[in-house]
C-alpha cells in the first residue's frame, strides 16, 4: 500500500510532501456560490456543470460539491450532479470531494464516484460512537475523509482544542477503525479575523501552529481550511480579501497546510500584493499589533473608491407610472406614491387592476432582490410601507367598486400569523408578515398571546391557506406543540409553519410533526419564510415538498433516538462534589445601602440612551456585524448607517415626547447558600429564611479542574456575611399606544423600530441599574471605571443572570422574583406562560462575588429533575416540561 494519499477521477493524483499546493474548488457548493445555487434550484444541472468545468480550467485539483440547502433535496441533487459531472470527460478527470453536513447525502454521492474520493467531513461532535461507525464506513467505500477539529463539547476555536480533538480523532481513526493514516485530512477551523472582537484576534495564528503541530505529531495526516473563511469580515472587497487570502495561504502552507477549499480567482500573487495591504493584513493574521484591525479596515476604505456625493436624483420621475411605482417600491420613497397611484389607477381603469399590475410586479422585483441578498430587511420593510400605502390610497375605490358590483377580486394566498398563548414577543413575527406581505401573501396577523382555538377558529373563518406560530420564551415550545393536537383533533390539513428564538428543526421533528399529519415545516429566519411558504401553497409542489420534510424530520428522529445511548453526563452526587471552589475565608463582603426594594419610576431615557448596545438591535433587522464596526462592512455597512440614523431620529422623538416611559424596581435580602438553592432572610440576625430560589447544576463530564457550575456556588454557606439582588426593569410603557399610531399610518417600518428601540433601551435600563448597584447601591465595586464597550464585553466584577436563560432556564422561578419585588406596582406583569408584559422587559439576580459567572447549564439527567421537583413541591411532570430542552432525556 502507498505511503502516500491516492485521489482519482478518470485519472489518479498523488499526493506527496513534494506535491504543490492542493487547490479544492469550492464553487460548485450552493453555499460557496449564489450562481450555482441559483442554476441548480432552477434545475439547470447542464447549466450549473459549467461552474464545474471553470474551476477545473482555472486551477481546481479537486472539486468539493455541496447541495446543503434547505429548500433542496439534497440526496437526489447531489446524484444526479456527480452523474452529469462523471459524463463530462474534462470534468471527470478531477477527483470529487463530496461535501455535506448530512451523511446520508454523503454516502448516496459516494456510491456515485467512479475513482477515489474525499468525505467532507466526519467529526466527534456527535460522540465517538457515531465518529467510528462513519469512518468505517468511509473506509468500506474506498475514501479518503476530512476530518473537522469539532467534538460533543464544539467547534474547536483555540490552539489547544484544535490539537487536542485532532489527536483524539486520529488516535481513534487509526488504532480502532484501521484508517490508513495517509487518508486522513484534518480541518482545523478557518475563522473570520479581523471582527472586532478581541477573542477572534488570535484565531488565524492558533491555525498556523495548530497545522504545524499536526504535520509534526500525527504521522501522515494532511490539513486542509475553506480559506474564504478568514477574509468574510472583508466581504464585498475583493482587492482585501484577495490580499487576505493570499497571504494566509502563503503562511499556512508554510506551517504545512497541503490542501485547501479556495476559489483560484480570488487569489492574488503573494509578492505582488500591494505593500502597505500587506503589512496590514499580515498584522492582523499574525496578531502583530492591538490596532491591526483598525488599520486594516481604515486601508480598506481606500481601495473600495470614495463615496459619491449624495445628489437628489428626480431622473426616475421621468419613467412611466409602472417604472416609478417599481422604484419608489425598491427604494422605499413614499413621497410620491399616491399620486402615482391615482395615475396607474386612472390608467389601467380598476383599483384591483393597479395591485394586481404596477404593484405586484414592483414587489416581486423586491422580493427577488431580496431573495438573492441585493437588498437587506430594513430596506424590505420600507417598500412594505411603500405598498400599504398606495393600497390605503385604493381602499376607498375598491370598497365602493364592491359595493357597486360585487365582485370581491381575486384573492391572494393567505397566511394566518400568531404569537402563542403566554408568549408577548412577536417582532421576528412581524417582520416575518413583512417579508410575505412583500411576495404577493395576505397576511391576518393575531398577535400576541393568542390561545389555540382562537388561532383555529381564524384560519377557518379567514379560509386561510398557512398557519404560522411564532414564540420566544421555552413554554412556547409546549403550546405550539397544543396548537397542532388541537388542529389534528379538528382534522385540520393545513401547513404549519413553526418559527421564533426557542424553536428548532430537532425540536420541531421530535415533537410537533408527530402529533399532526399535514405539513409542519420549521423556518429559521424571514428570508426562509417566502420560499418555503410557496412550495405549500403550490398544487405542483405541496405534496412532494410534505414527503421530504416528513422524511426528513423521521430521519431526525431517527437519529436523535440513536444519540441517547452516547451521553456524557455524571451523577447529580458527582457533579455537586465538583461545584465551584471558592475560598469563603478570603472573601470580602460588601453590604447594601439597603435591604428591601427600592422603585425606579420613569427613569431618564437621555440616560438610558448611554447604555445601548446597538450590536443586537441591527440583528433584530437581520444586519449581520458589530457595532460600530458594521458601518465599513462592505455590504451592509451603507445600509447599517441609514438604519442607524433612523432609529436615532426616532429615539429623539421618544425622548423628547415621552412616549415610551421606563420604570424598575430592585431588592436586597441576607442570603445563605443552601447546597443548590439560595435562602434569604428578612435581616441579617433571623433564624428562618423567608424565600427561597432553586437552581440547577451542570452535569456534562467535564475536563480537569473545571467545575459543574450552579448559580447558588456564588453566594456564600455563612449565614449573615453575603446579600442577594432581584431586579427588573421595563422600557415598554407607552409602546402599544405608540405602535398603534405608526400601524394607524401603514407604517410596519416605523412600528418594528418603536418596537426595537424598546427592546434595547430595556437592556440598557438593566445595564444601567446594574453598574449603579455595583458601584453606589450595593457598592462592591466602587472604584469601577469602564467604558460602555467594556460594559458591553461584561468585564466588571458581578453577573445578572435572568430566569429562563442558560444558566437558569426555569421561567417558574419568576413568580417568586415578580413577588418579591413587587414588580406589578411599577407596571411588570407576568403572563401564564411567564413571560414578561410589556415586552420589552428584563429581569433577574444580582450576584457580587468576583468569581461569579455567567455559564449555559446544558443538558440534565432525570436524578437531578427528580430532586429538584421536591426541592420546588412542584409535580415532576410540570417540572419536565419547563425543562424540556435541557433534559437529557425523552419525557
Amino acid at each position: 500500500m502507498s505511503k502516500y494519499l491516492l485521489l482519482s477521477g478518470l485519472e489518479g493524483v498523488t499526493i506527496t510532501p513534494s506535491s504543490n499546493f492542493v487547490n479544492i474548488g469550492e464553487r460548485t457548493n450552493v453555499t460557496g456560490s449564489a450562481k450555482f445555487l441559483k442554476l441548480i434550484k432552477e434545475d439547470k444541472f447542464e447549466e450549473a456543470l459549467e461552474v464545474a468545468l471553470d474551476q477545473v480550467r482555472g486551477g481546481a485539483q479537486v472539486i468539493d460539491v455541496n447541495m446543503d440547502e434547505g429548500m433542496l433535496d439534497s440526496k437526489a441533487a447531489m446524484v444526479r450532479y456527480l452523474n452529469l459531472m462523471a459524463s463530462e470527460p474534462e470534468i471527470a478527470v478531477v477527483p470529487v470531494m463530496v461535501d455535506s453536513s448530512k451523511w446520508e447525502v454523503i454516502e448516496e454521492g459516494l456510491k456515485c464516484l467512479q475513482g477515489k474520493g474525499i468525505v467532507n467531513s466526519i467529526s466527534l461532535k456527535s460522540g465517538e460512537e457515531e465518529f467510528v461507525r462513519q469512518a468505517k464506513l468511509v473506509r468500506r467505500y474506498g475514501a479518503a475523509v476530512v476530518v473537522m477539529a469539532f467534538d460533543e463539547h464544539g467547534q474547536a476555536d483555540t490552539y489547544e482544542r484544535r490539537i487536542s480533538i485532532c489527536k483524539r480523532a486520529y488516535d481513534i481513526l487509526v488504532n480502532e477503525v484501521k484508517f490508513p493514516p495517509q487518508d486522513i485530512i484534518f480541518d482545523p477551523n478557518i475563522f473570520p479575523v479581523a471582527t472586532g472582537i478581541e477573542e477572534h484576534r488570535n484565531y488565524a495564528l492558533d491555525f498556523f501552529k495548530a497545522t504545524k503541530w499536526i504535520r509534526e505529531n500525527l504521522p501522515g495526516a494532511h490539513v486542509s481550511g475553506g480559506v474564504s473563511n478568514v477574509s468574510f469580515s472583508f466581504r464585498g472587497n475583493q482587492k482585501v480579501r484577495e490580499a487576505m487570502h493570499s497571504a494566509f495561504l502563503y503562511h499556512a502552507i508554510q506551517h504545512g497546510m497541503d490542501m485547501g477549499i479556495v476559489n483560484p480567482t480570488m487569489l492574488e500573487v503573494y509578492d505582488e500584493i500591494d505593500k502597505e495591504l500587506l503589512e496590514r493584513v499580515e498584522d492582523v493574521l499574525l496578531n502583530r499589533r492591538d490596532d491591526a484591525t483598525e488599520r486594516l479596515l481604515e486601508f480598506a476604505e481606500t481601495v473600495k473608491g470614495a463615496a459619491k456625493k449624495k445628489e437628489t436624483d428626480d431622473e426616475w420621475r421621468k419613467g412611466t407610472v409602472e417604472e416609478r411605482i417599481t422604484h419608489a417600491l425598491v427604494k422605499g420613497v413614499i413621497d410620491y406614491i399616491d399620486q402615482d397611484t391615482e395615475e396607474a389607477r386612472i390608467k389601467y381603469g380598476r383599483p384591483l387592476y393597479v395591485i394586481e399590475g404596477p404593484l405586484m410586479a414592483g414587489m416581486n422585483v423586491v422580493g427577488d432582490l431580496f431573495g438573492s441578498g441585493k437588498m437587506f430587511l430594513p430596506q424590505v420593510v420600507k417598500s412594505a410601507r411603500v405598498m400599504k400605502k398606495s393600497v390605503a390610497y385604493l381602499t376607498p375605490f375598491l370598497e365602493e367598486e364592491k359595493r357597486l358590483t360585487g365582485d370581491q377580486g381575486k384573492a391572494a394566498a393567505k397566511i394566518l400569523m400568531a404569537t402563542v398563548k403566554g408568549d408577548v414577543h412577536d417582532i421576528g413575527k412581524n417582520i416575518v408578515g413583512v417579508v410575505l406581505a412583500c411576495n404577493n401573501y395576505e397576511v391576518v396577523d393575531l398577535g400576541v398571546m393568542v390561545p389555540s382555538e382562537k388561532i383555529i377558529e381564524a384560519a377557518k373563518r379567514e379560509k386561510v391557506d398557512v398557519i404560522g406560530l411564532s414564540g420566544l420564551i421555552t413554554p412556547s415550545l409546549d403550546e405550539m406543540v397544543h396548537v397542532a393536537k388541537e388542529m389534528q383533533r379538528e382534522k385540520m390539513e393545513l401547513p404549519l409553519l413553526i418559527g421564533g428564538a426557542t424553536t428548532s428543526r430537532i425540536h420541531t421533528a421530535v415533537k410537533i410533526d408527530p402529533v399532526y399529519d399535514g405539513p409542519v415545516v420549521h423556518v429559521l429566519d424571514a428570508s426562509r419564510s417566502v420560499p418555503v411558504a410557496s412550495e405549500l401553497i403550490s398544487v405542483d409542489t405541496r405534496a412532494g415538498f410534505k414527503l421530504k420534510v416528513k422524511n426528513e424530520y423521521q430521519q431526525l428522529r431517527t437519529d436523535h433516538e440513536n444519540r441517547k445511548g452516547t451521553k456524557n453526563y455524571i451523577s447529580l452526587e458527582d457533579a455537586r462534589k465538583n461545584k465551584t471552589n471558592i475560598d469563603w475565608s478570603k472573601t470580602i463582603y460588601t453590604r447594601p445601602a439597603f435591604t428591601g426594594r427600592k422603585e425606579f419610576v420613569n427613569f431618564p431615557l437621555e440616560e438610558l440612551r448611554k447604555y445601548i448596545d446597538w450590536t443586537p438591535f441591527f440583528q433584530t433587522w437581520m444586519l449581520a456585524g458589530r457595532y460600530p464596526g458594521i458601518f465599513k462592512d462592505a455590504v451592509v455597512g451603507a445600509e447599517a448607517k441609514k438604519l442607524f440614523d433612523d432609529a436615532n431620529k426616532m429615539l429623539d422623538d421618544i425622548i423628547r415626547d415621552k412616549s415610551l416611559q421606563a420604570s424598575g424596581v430592585i431588592a436586597f435580602y441576607p442570603a445563605v447558600n443552601a447546597g443548590d438553592d439560595v435562602a434569604l432572610y428578612a435581616d441579617e440576625k433571623q433564624a428562618t429564611p423567608f424565600a427561597t430560589f432553586h437552581f440547577l447544576r451542570q452535569q456534562n463530564k467535564k475536563a480537569q479542574n473545571l467545575p459543574n457550575f450552579c448559580l447558588a456556588d456564588f453566594i456564600s454557606p455563612e449565614q449573615g456575611k453575603d446579600y442577594f439582588g432581584l431586579f427588573a426593569v421595563t422600557a415598554g410603557l407607552g409602546l402599544e399606544k405608540l405602535v398603534d399610531f405608526h400601524k394607524a399610518n401603514q407604517d410596519d417600518y416605523s412600528e418594528i423600530m418603536a418596537k426595537a428601540l424598546a427592546d434595547r433601551l430595556a437592556e440598557a435600563f438593566a445595564e444601567c441599574l446594574h453598574q449603579k448597584v455595583r458601584k453606589e447601591i450595593w457598592g462592591y465595586a466602587s472604584d469601577e471605571h469602564y467604558t460602555n464597550d467594556q460594559l458591553i464585553d461584561e468585564v466588571y466584577q458581578g453577573i445578572r443572570p435572568a430566569p429562563g436563560y442558560p444558566a437558569c432556564p426555569d421561567h417558574t422561578e419568576k413568580k417568586l422574583l415578580f413577588e418579591l419585588l413587587d414588580a406589578g406596582k411599577v407596571g411588570i406583569q407576568l403572563t401564564e406562560s411567564y413571560a414578561m408584559y410589556p415586552g420589552a422587559a428584563v429581569s433577574g439576580f444580582y450576584f457580587s462575588h468576583p468569581d461569579s459567572k455567567y455559564f449555559g447549564l446544558g443538558k440534565i439527567e432525570k436524578d437531578q429533575v427528580e430532586d429538584y421537583a421536591k426541592r420546588k413541591n412542584m409535580p415532576l411532570p410540570e417540572v419536565e416540561k419547563w425543562l424540556a430542552p435541557n433534559l437529557s432525556y425523552d419525557v
